[in-house]
């Protein structure tokens, strides 16, 4: 199977080389289980100039064991005194997701969500969104991963927590159904420490697997998702918020909204400064050089016939006569006419025009 370059959504947004950085806005569960609050996120997400938002579903009771959702949970970003009732809290209904849908969807944003378990990979698919996304904690969940390429729907994979040897598997029970797969580099340490973040694995994964390459960040600042964009990142995912002192373990990795509109804008400012690869002078350039080169001129008053020294010369603003460059060319010339102090020197008042000069 050929690998793919690019991958054409139904919205018409291309992820892929030589395209706009796909900016994707991980409302995740930060939305505090409150409707409302992910409404506003998401008009939130949109005025900031996101490509995408993206939420999280549960069905706890097929996430969890038992016991797992009987564990005690007191900690202060707790929401209810066991795990179970603690995620429970942060769910949102299918009936509000889909609502979210069709808000961002109205919005211009794509909408898409990490469902954790089977149940709610199926109800999300209902939903018919444009991106499945799996998440790093399932990348080496193989039924999930079959059930994901069966739906035939574009897949971005987080590989947070895993080796190449759990990744190859997983890209290659993916590709046993199709190719329109992004792979995202993580590091699901929540915050992740600069010097664990390991940006240029991003090309080792591109030229590994032949596939649409980027990165979800969990850092505190920008820097490293701004220098994953340089990088050639074609997606960058990055946790979402409205308050970052809001109760919960994600708030802290995540951006608020003006830390989300500065990445969109400085974003798009990388792209433009990447997309010329030729050195040459540009208009805007070549005026200033008028202004802020020098030119070559007499030091002192020198009559017609004089043989030009070095003393007798000195370079000064602005640009508009012969330039320094032209200085072993001038010395030892003779004047063909007088020159006043601080006058430019023309290739016209030497006995022997310089080629090419001006």
């Amino acid at each position: 199977m050929k690998p793919a370059q690019h991958i054409r959504l139904r919205s018409g947004r291309i992820i892929g080389e030589g395209h706009p950085c796909f900016i994707v806005a991980e409302v995740g569960n930060n939305h505090q289980g409150d409707i409302s609050l992910a409404r506003q996120m998401v008009e939130e997400v949109a005025r900031a100039g996101a490509d995408a938002v993206k939420f999280q579903k549960r069905d706890n009771s097929a996430l969890l064991t038992a016991d797992g959702l009987k564990a005690p949970y007191t900690g202060p970003n707790s929401f209810g005194p066991t795990y179970g009732e603690h995620r429970d809290a942060l769910e949102l209904s299918m009936e509000e997701m889909a609502e979210l849908k069709a808000l961002s969807e109205s919005l211009g944003l794509v909408f898409f969500a990490s469902a954790w378990d089977m149940n709610s990979l199926e109800a999300m698919h209902t939903l018919n969104p444009e991106l499945i996304k799996i998440c790093s904690a399932d990348l080496v969940n193989t039924p999930y991963l079959r059930r994901c390429g069966e739906m035939g729907q574009p897949i971005v994979i987080s590989t947070g927590m895993s080796d190449y040897e759990q990744i190859d598997k997983a890209v290659a029970e993916l590709r046993r159904y199709h190719n329109d797969i992004v792979i995202l580099h993580c590091n699901s340490s929540y915050p992740c420490p600069e010097d664990q973040i390991c940006l240029p694995v991003m090309h080792d994964i591109r030229a590994r697997y032949g596939l649409p390459t980027g990165y979800s960040g969990h850092e505190r600042g920008l820097a490293p998702t701004l220098a994953a964009v340089a990088l050639g990142a074609v997606m960058v995912e990055r946790h979402f918020t409205l308050d970052k002192t809001m109760r919960g373990t994600d708030h802290q990795v995540s951006l608020e909204p003006a830390e989300l509109a500065m990445l969109v804008r400085m974003t798009r400012e990388i792209e433009s400064s990447l997309r010329g690869s030729e050195k040459r002078v540009f208009p805007g350039e070549a005026s200033a050089a008028l202004k802020l080169r020098k030119s070559i001129v007499a030091a002192r008053d020198l009559p017609a016939g004089s043989v030009i020294t070095a003393a007798d010369l000195t370079v000064k603003s602005p640009g508009t006569g012969l330039s320094p460059d032209c200085w072993d060319d001038v010395i030892g010339n003779t004047l063909t006419r007088d020159a006043r102090r601080d006058e430019q020197i023309k290739s016209e008042m030497l006995a022997v025009a310089l080629n090419g000069a001006a």
